[in-house]
């Protein structure tokens, strides 16, 4: 398995990764979001909390969490090494490649890459201390509903957080930086994974910067809404 392990650990295996991964992620948000936007429902967190408890019970979906935690992982990890690689070749190329690609707007996303990701994965780990391994340490109170089974109060937690202007500034402004990693992301995974064709990559590009776009803001607009209504 040593050629594959060189593959993998190669320029061309990084990026493949970093696309598969990537590509996974995208999914994974707009699945999030979904699940999310019920905590817009004005039920009192009934709604939310029961997906809660059916998103951390389910056996399928368990499975596919903890694929989850090591997909992101391994995309922060690829991404780190293949923007340190690429800056390390940067500095060899001279000033005038330099000027050429800063004029670019893709370009200048595509060398940001490494510090956008760096600070979504530093949001990340704010993000699952502040609701995952609050509820994994048992420090969330049940609630029961209609059928008289408990589920827990994942609703207030999240509502408490996003009734504090600084967390919601700061989970704000990191989904603007999601949106930035996504609009350079989503049309370079399918690059490289060798979908380029001048038939379908407009559209391709097309969805990217839509999905970049609205993602973001749905997500933003939840803790936005629910502060405001407190």
């Amino acid at each position: 398995m040593s050629w594959f392990t060189q593959f993998l650990t190669s320029s061309i295996g990084r990026k493949l990764l970093m696309s598969l991964t990537g590509l996974f992620l995208i999914v994974f948000l707009l699945v999030h979001l979904l699940g999310n936007l019920q905590l817009l429902a004005n039920d009192g967190g009934e709604s939310f909390n029961i997906y809660a408890k059916f998103m951390t019970t389910n056996p399928l979906i368990k499975f596919t969490s903890y694929g989850l935690y090591f997909f992101i992982l391994l995309h922060a990890i690829q991404g780190l090494a293949i923007w340190s690689k690429n800056r390390t070749a940067r500095g060899s190329e001279g000033y005038a490649v330099k000027v050429t690609r800063a004029v670019n707007t893709n370009g200048t996303i595509a060398k940001s890459m490494g510090w956008l990701g760096t600070i979504i994965l530093i949001f990340l780990l704010l993000h699952m201390y502040q609701f995952w391994l609050q509820m994994k340490m048992g420090a969330v109170d049940m609630v029961s509903y209609g059928d008289g089974e408990q589920v827990k109060d994942l609703y207030t937690l999240v509502s408490a957080a996003f009734a504090d202007p600084l967390y919601v500034v700061i989970y704000v402004a990191s989904m603007i930086v999601i949106a930035f990693h996504l609009w350079h992301g989503f049309q370079s995974a399918f690059q490289t994974l060798g979908i380029n064709h001048k038939k379908y990559t407009p559209f391709i590009q097309l969805v990217g910067k839509v999905y970049s776009i609205l993602i973001p803001l749905g997500f933003a607009i939840i803790p936005i809404l629910m502060f405001l209504n407190k």
